[in-house]
């Protein structure tokens, strides 16, 4: 496999992130999304996203092949630095690093960003089955998340129900002051 390079996404990036996104929602239980968003609607997406944090596509051969972004976690001012994150790979480029060179650039400008705290949802069941494995639960474990609870029988997709669960990776050091989150337009005007 060659080299990958990982750069902020933009809205010429968007069917090919709405076709890495497809595969999830209509094959798997990890998106609890019933229908892929077009091109179009990854457009808003991204716009949005980018007005306040980082959307990130990992590129190879000139093809996107992943991608991370952060968004809200809680609306309120006081959790304005604990960020959720989410993160697809292509199918057929999972389990060569790309998923781990994504969060790791993610995390890096979450961090200039003053953010303390990334947290993810992750669709999980008892039982593996055909459409969900611990794939993404362990992928986050080894990454440095860690359980924070499961929220069960919240998501039903296939003719079955899907729990959800939290986890979280702490990046700062929890000052008591000076440790205002910093927009990620304002950011690229310092890097």
């Amino acid at each position: 496999m060659s080299a990958f390079e990982i750069r902020t996404a933009s809205c010429h990036d968007a069917a090919a992130l709405s076709g890495i996104y497809r595969h999830y929602v209509e094959n798997t239980a990890v998106s609890y999304e019933y229908e892929a968003p077009d091109a179009a609607e990854f457009e808003r997406r991204i716009r949005d996203t980018l007005k306040s944090y980082p959307y990130l596509a990992a590129v190879q051969d000139g093809e996107v092949v992943g991608y991370a972004y952060a968004g809200v976690f809680n609306s309120r001012k006081a959790a304005d630095r604990t960020v959720e994150a989410s993160i697809y790979v292509a199918a057929d480029k999972r389990r060569a690093g790309l998923g781990r060179a994504l969060y790791a650039r993610l995390e890096e400008l979450l961090r200039q960003q003053n953010v303390q705290v990334v947290t993810v949802k992750i669709a999980c069941c008892d039982r593996e089955d055909e459409y969900l494995s611990r794939d993404s639960v362990e992928f986050h474990l080894s990454c440095g998340y860690r359980i924070c609870g499961v929220v069960e029988n919240c998501g039903y997709k296939f003719g079955r129900w899907y729990s959800l669960m939290i986890m979280q990776k702490d990046l700062g050091s929890f000052p008591d002051q000076g440790c205002s989150f910093i927009p990620f337009p304002l950011l690229q005007n310092e890097l």
